[in-house]
């Protein structure tokens, strides 16, 4: 199994247990879905106690986005100008980054005309449709995986930055095999 970490703080993001697809050289998208968690029953055997009443647990069932719940990645919240601040901050340390790394100047140009095409066609018309989440370690630099819905209003998909991932990996071998 390959998991992809994020180039600036090294949480972890996605895994290619989901199908994932590019999307205009610069985003993974994965189809997630709703799981549930909680309410686990648990019989040890043993018989109850006639004099004592039974312990109850209150372990109660949760619905969670299976990629949120399993990259333990935490809710936070944007407004479009707030976001585009921070974009502006993220765009400019993962240019840094990957000089750092020595990737050609073509593969960043291609990154960043990549990314600003996809905050102005895709995302920014539809912002108030997006959730943001962090990475484990709530780094506030860091990358944001976004999560949307497809056209069904009921699918849950998945978005996070591809060629920051996939230079990543080429670079400095992020892949931990499982």
């Amino acid at each position: 199994m390959i998991i992809y970490k994020d180039l600036l703080s090294g949480d972890e993001i996605i895994s290619d247990s989901y199908d994932l697809k590019e999307v205009g050289g610069v985003i993974f998208e994965a189809d997630c879905s709703m799981i549930t968690e909680g309410n686990v029953s648990v019989d040890t055997g043993a018989n109850a106690s006639a004099e004592e009443a039974e312990e109850a647990l209150d372990d109660q069932e949760v619905k969670v986005n299976d990629i949120v719940h399993s990259f333990r990645l935490q809710s936070t919240t944007f407004d479009k100008k707030s976001y585009l601040t921070y974009l502006k901050g993220y765009m400019k340390s993962v240019k840094n980054k990957l000089q750092e790394n020595g990737a050609d100047a073509s593969v960043i140009k291609e990154f960043e005309t990549g990314a600003q095409k996809y905050v102005k066609e895709t995302l920014l018309p539809n912002f108030k449709d997006f959730e943001f989440f962090t990475g484990e370690s709530m780094d506030p630099d860091a990358m944001i995986v976004l999560l949307n819905y497809r056209e069904d209003g009921v699918t849950p998909m998945s978005l996070s930055g591809s060629t920051v991932s996939r230079l990543r990996r080429r670079i400095h071998m992020t892949k931990l095999t499982i």
